[in-house]
C-alpha cells in the first residue's frame, strides 16, 4: 500500500505540474501589446487602429506608453483620440522619400506617439485609439515598436519582429498585416473596406480577445490531457509493481 500511494502521488504531481505549465504559458502568451484589427487592405483610408496595452506586473502600474510608427512606409493623416487621464504627445519626422497623394506631396509623417499621466493597474488593460487618413500600399505589414514603462522604472520593449518559420519572440512588436487591394469588380473598394473595419474596430477587438481565450482554453485542455496521461502512466507502474507478487 505504501508503494501504491507513493506511485500515485508521483503521478498526480507530474500531472499537476504539466497542467500548471501549460496554463502559465497560455497566460504569458495573452499579455502582449497588440494592435486591432489585425489587418487592413493596402492603401486603406479613413480607419482606426487600436493599441491594447495590458499590465503584466502585480506590484507596479503602467505609467507611460510609446508607440513608434514606421517612416519607411509611413501612415498618413494620423490623429489621436483623447484618452481620459492620459496626455498624448505626437512627434513628426521628415520622410526620406516623400509620398505623393491626390492632395499633394507629403514630406512629414507621425513617427511616435507617447501617452503619459495615466495609470494601468495590475490585472487591467487600456485601449489607445489612433485614426489614420491612409495606409501605405507598398508593404505587406507594419510593425509598431512599443515601449511600456512601469511605475517602478522597469521598461518592457515590445520591439522584436517574428521571422517566418521561427517561434514567436518573447517581446513581439504589434504587427498590422496589409492585405491585397480589392479589384474594381470586387465586392468592396479599399476605402469601403477600411470604413467597414473602422466602424467594427470594437467588434474586431472582441473577436481577437475571444480567439485568445479559445487558444488559452485549448492549451488548458492539452494540459489536462497530459495530466491524464501522467495518471495512466502511474497506474501502469502500479500494475507492474504488483504483478510479481500476484
Amino acid at each position: 500500500m505504501s508503494a501504491y500511494r507513493t506511485t500515485l502521488r508521483r503521478a498526480g504531481t507530474v500531472a499537476a505540474l504539466a497542467t500548471a505549465g501549460v496554463l502559465a504559458a497560455a497566460g504569458v502568451a495573452s499579455a502582449h501589446v497588440t494592435v486591432h484589427p489585425e489587418s487592413y487592405a493596402k492603401g486603406a483610408t479613413d480607419g482606426v487602429l487600436t493599441f491594447r496595452v495590458p499590465n503584466e506586473e502585480d506590484k507596479a502600474s503602467t505609467t507611460k506608453v510609446q508607440v513608434y510608427l514606421p517612416t519607411d512606409h509611413p501612415v498618413l493623416g494620423v490623429l489621436v483620440t483623447p484618452q481620459n487621464g492620459w496626455t498624448a504627445k505626437v512627434t513628426t519626422s521628415k520622410l526620406k522619400t516623400p509620398v505623393k497623394t491626390d492632395d499633394g506631396t507629403i514630406t512629414d509623417a507621425v513617427s511616435e506617439i507617447t501617452w503619459t499621466g495615466g495609470k494601468i493597474g495590475a490585472g487591467q488593460y487600456e485601449d489607445f485609439n489612433v485614426a489614420f487618413g491612409q495606409l501605405p500600399d507598398d508593404t505587406d505589414q507594419l510593425a509598431f515598436k512599443t515601449l511600456q514603462t512601469y511605475s517602478d522604472g522597469d521598461v518592457v520593449r515590445w520591439i522584436e519582429q517574428t521571422t517566418a518559420g521561427d517561434d514567436e519572440p518573447e517581446n513581439p512588436a504589434p504587427v498590422l498585416k496589409l492585405t491585397a487591394k480589392e479589384s474594381e469588380g470586387g465586392d468592396e473598394t479599399p476605402a469601403a473596406s477600411a470604413s467597414t473595419a473602422a466602424t467594427s474596430t470594437k467588434a474586431g477587438t472582441t473577436a481577437s480577445s475571444s480567439s485568445s481565450d479559445s487558444t488559452a482554453r485549448g492549451l488548458g485542455v492539452a494540459g489536462l490531457i497530459v495530466g491524464v496521461l501522467g495518471l495512466a502512466a502511474g497506474a501502469f507502474a502500479i500494475v507492474r509493481s504488483r504483478t510479481p507478487r500476484s
